[in-house]
């Protein structure tokens, strides 16, 4: 059980709870197999954003690669230790947090729910768990920070080719209570997602998930700057390019529809986000200016090589994330927990190592701390939490998490974090 007051209950309790509730035919409000999960959540959401959400690169091999990793470890649970009282809690950069878990950050979440970051903010700061404020928002972090109280959040940061957007961004989210920037290096290029295109569907052209951005005084004073660019491509016209463009001007804020409309902004918005927002020439010559801009801890995410990771080490870095961007990126790529062992064993606690991508249980998560883990960070499973009930589901997928990590490691043996270690798995035959 988590000692934290504010997150104090026990799976034991929540099982309780799930079974006594079964009895007038109530069931949990989120379905717990993430097979039925994805299901359910693909029925509430459109074609679009299901394959947004879903979908990985190419034959989205690393995808299946990312649980595969996870299937060739196997739990040795040890027997007769008393494990009546249990504690998920663990620090992490010096706060306490109920369990070693964030939440993912994670783009468009509009396309989930209307409440998009704000429901996923709010569920986290009912739990005190981490959330990792996307750069690709729905929301502006400073409006989600309002909603968290003194929650810890942190920051995905995009390293965009304006390095005053970058100080922007990196400033507003310190300013906002972020507590960690996260530092997104496999994405300086989208990868070849073959759902998107099947679809020809890309939500930022539609004004959706650029928040952050229209919000930020640097982005939107480049706006006032921006002319328009006779070579750029043009859609056919038609009903549903106006449909779209329609959309992206009730996406841009403001109030008057045809005031926006005629200033140009949500459309010049758009193309400028798409000219900006990465930087593919980013090396490592860059990351000394990122402690120009911020006292924050730094973390790079997107580590998958352990020379990478030494490198982030000699660079001053606070953490690395060991993820393949859930096999949105480069398909046929390593699985991110294949990777985890040597890069623990190159860093040798001399940083904290978090791992994404393929997290679906407690017991992932166990494997992952047993691996060199301090942390986890979970994805999808959140997202179509949040499509299917919206903030309360949220809040239950992350329960579901907490109190599956809890009795998998007191059914193991551990009564604490610091308990499982790298000798409690064994390599699958």
């Amino acid at each position: 059980m988590t000692s934290d007051k504010k997150n104090a209950f026990s799976a034991i309790d929540l099982q309780r709870r799930i079974y006594i509730g079964g009895m007038g035919g109530a069931k949990p409000i989120v379905p717990l197999d993430f097979q039925v999960l994805e299901s359910a959540a693909r029925q509430r959401m459109s074609a679009q954003g299901f394959a947004y959400m879903a979908g990985g690169a190419g034959l989205e091999t690393t995808m299946h690669a990312n649980r595969k990793a996870f299937e060739r470890w196997q739990i040795v649970p040890r027997m007769l230790h008393d494990v009546s009282e249990r504690q998920t809690t663990m620090e992490l950069f010096g706060q306490q947090l109920p369990a070693p878990m964030l939440t993912c950050p994670i783009g468009v979440l509009e396309m989930a729910h209307p409440e998009a970051d704000l429901a996923v903010a709010r569920a986290t700061a009912s739990l005190g768990v981490p959330m990792i404020f996307s750069n690709q928002a729905s929301v502006p972090m400073e409006a989600c920070a309002a909603a968290m109280g003194d929650s810890p959040r942190w920051f995905q940061l995009y390293w965009s080719k304006s390095d005053a957007l970058v100080q922007s961004l990196v400033q507003r989210a310190e300013r906002c209570g972020c507590q960690a920037i996260v530092v997104t290096l496999d994405t300086t290029m989208l990868g070849w997602r073959t759902r998107d295109l099947d679809l020809a569907y890309l939500p930022f052209l539609r004004g959706m998930g650029i928040a952050q951005y229209t919000s930020d005084p640097v982005f939107t004073q480049m706006l006032d700057n921006q002319t328009d660019n006779p070579s750029a491509p043009m859609p056919a016209i038609n009903l549903t390019t106006i449909r779209n463009l329609i959309t992206t001007v009730n996406k841009f804020p403001g109030k008057g529809f045809f005031s926006k409309l005629r200033s140009g902004k949500p459309l010049n918005a758009v193309r400028q986000f798409i000219s900006i927002y990465s930087r593919p020439s980013l090396t490592w010559k860059d990351l000394p200016l990122l402690r120009q801009y911020t006292k924050l801890p730094v973390l790079l995410k997107g580590i998958l090589h352990p020379d990478d990771a030494r490198q982030a080490i000699d660079a001053g870095m606070d953490g690395i994330i060991v993820s393949n961007h859930g096999g949105r990126q480069v398909d046929g790529a390593i699985g991110a927990f294949d990777a985890l062992p040597v890069i623990a064993e190159a860093v040798d606690n001399q940083i904290p190592i978090l791992l994404d991508s393929g997290v679906r249980s407690g017991a992932d998560v166990f494997k992952a701390i047993a691996l060199g883990a301090k942390a986890v960070c979970i994805g999808r499973p959140y997202a179509y939490g949040l499509a299917i009930a919206g903030q309360a589901g949220v809040e239950a997928i992350l329960q579901h998490f907490i109190a599956d990590f809890e009795l998998t490691m007191g059914l193991a043996g551990c009564t604490r974090v610091s308990d499982i270690t790298k000798d409690m798995l064994i390599s699958a035959p």
